[in-house]
């Protein structure tokens, strides 16, 4: 008799992302690369492409597959033209996991830099057309200290669309 499961398996979170990638077997080693991710395991199809493949970046586990053209699958970022979503990593450093993950061949889209909310972030896009935000928590702030800096921060943005 097989042993009783548990409803969530071990080392996983309630919520685990989960992207389609045209080129998973070559995302699974930029990701390696860039953030340290570490293969759990990789299921691939007759064609040679990857079914499914589980990796493990920090503490947190994510899921990935090779786009597959069936009605209603999800599709890659490529294929869409755009990202729809983004996936933010807590690193201890991110000024380091920033240039690891740019210098693996990631695309640099919001330089890091220290936030209004308290963390020090930035992101980049994958070559596989994913956005990653990365970030370092440097600050813990009251809710009132969060909204007077987001309103600096927003006044500043307002007066540069002004002048741009």
């Amino acid at each position: 008799m097989a042993k009783a499961a548990k409803p969530i398996p071990e080392g996983h979170h309630t919520v685990t992302p989960h992207l389609v990638i045209r080129g998973a077997a070559e995302a699974i080693e930029f990701y390696k690369k860039a953030l340290g991710a570490k293969e759990l395991g990789r299921m691939t199809s007759p064609d040679g492409k990857v079914g499914h493949a589980e990796l493990k970046i920090g503490d947190s586990i994510i899921f990935l597959a090779d786009e597959f053209p069936m009605p209603g699958a999800p599709k890659s970022p490529q294929t869409v033209g755009a990202c729809t979503a983004t996936l933010n990593l807590y690193v201890p450093d991110v000024d380091a996991t920033y240039k690891q993950a740019i210098s693996a061949g990631g695309k640099e889209t919001m330089p890091v830099q220290d936030m209004f909310w308290g963390d020090r972030y930035g992101t980049f896009t994958d070559p596989f057309g994913h956005t990653w935000g990365v970030a370092t928590h440097k600050e813990d702030l009251t809710k009132e200290e969060v909204e007077e800096r987001a309103k600096a921060f927003w006044a500043n943005m307002q007066s540069q669309r002004k002048s741009a």
